[in-house]
């Protein structure tokens, strides 16, 4: 193998190892450059409108589907995987259910202050990068770049689906100046015949591999800013108040899902603990005490006293 080829197949390896021994579930390697499959699908998807409200999804597309746009000389992604299924179940008792994700403090800063950690690791032995590091927080096809370091495939609810580990897992990336060895892209799909998130979706969301926002419980409960949630949805709401894990419950490949082991992403006992008369009469105080430095902070005081209030309101058929 010619020196360069072995320098860059040991520092893949090297940072897929330090990936691992930081907690990562999974880490690899793909080009920066330009998506054309991909941002073809995307530009199909929001001329029909699917974006609903999310008009941050319309600006920056060249640098959205070009990573090396954002990154002066960049080379490589490497894209990691975080888990957050959690051990504590929601109690089924409850009539208010918050998404997994959103148990715990905000992944944004967890996941970005692990990605700094493997920076150091990188720049220790390669000197300063030209690099950005982020995780949902940039104009970049998240999943996309998941698929193409080989992590997973894009299942029909969308979602990336690990085989090792299912779908529960952030996704983080690190845009830089360092050519690397490259993992394959997963090019199969492995959903197979299975239909259980489209016919579990309570709401006609999803059509295999294609979410129309407008219609998703995770939008409506969180991106939707409307001061009211549309009557067409009443009775199909279930109990979701702060997103919705329905598709990604019902997958088969989320058999395989273990628990999380980051301290930072435990309910608090105060949540664990949370009656449904605190969610109906949650102030601002109430709020900040439940969700400061929390993803939740991202829906809003209004938004979630929206969400009770239209639940409240309707007749809830069975989970």
């Amino acid at each position: 193998m010619p020196v360069l080829e072995l320098y860059k197949e040991n520092l893949s390896e090297f940072i897929k190892s330090e990936a691992l021994a930081l907690g990562f579930f999974d880490c690899g390697v793909s080009t920066a450059g330009f998506m054309k499959e991909d941002s073809e699908f995307m530009e199909q998807w929001l001329e029909k409108g699917m974006q609903g409200s999310m008009q941050y999804l319309e600006r920056n597309r060249e640098k959205r589907y070009d990573v090396s746009l954002l990154v002066e000389g960049a080379k490589s992604v490497i894209t990691v995987l975080y888990n957050y299924f959690p051990e504590e179940k929601w109690t089924e008792e409850a009539r208010y259910k918050i998404s997994k994700y959103a148990y715990g403090k905000d992944y944004h800063y967890v996941v970005k202050e692990k990605l700094k950690l493997l920076l150091e690791k990188i720049e220790a032995r390669t000197g300063k990068r030209k690099v950005r590091l982020f995780t949902d927080s940039a104009p970049v096809l998240d999943r996309a770049y998941a698929r193409k370091s080989g992590l997973g495939f894009i299942g029909k609810n969308t979602m990336l689906i690990n085989r090792k580990g299912g779908s529960f897992f952030f996704i983080g990336h690190i845009i830089i100046d360092l050519e690397l060895k490259t993992d394959t892209e997963t090019t199969v799909n492995f959903c197979g015949s299975c239909t259980k998130c489209i016919t579990a979706c309570p709401t006609d969301a999803l059509k295999p591999f294609e979410l129309d926002a407008r219609k998703c419980i995770s939008y409506l409960t969180i991106e939707n800013k409307d001061p009211e949630i549309p009557a067409e949805f009443n009775g199909k709401w279930k109990k979701w108040i702060v997103g919705c894990d329905i598709c990604q419950d019902v997958c088969p490949w989320n058999r395989s899902s273990k628990p999380h082991k980051e301290p930072l992403f435990q309910m608090t006992e105060t949540l664990k603990n949370i009656k449904d008369e605190a969610w109906e009469n949650l102030d601002s105080s109430g709020y900040k005490k439940l969700f400061k430095e929390t993803a939740v902070e991202r829906t809003g005081l209004k938004g979630i006293q929206r969400n009770v209030l239209f639940l409240k309101n309707q007749q809830q058929p069975e989970i």
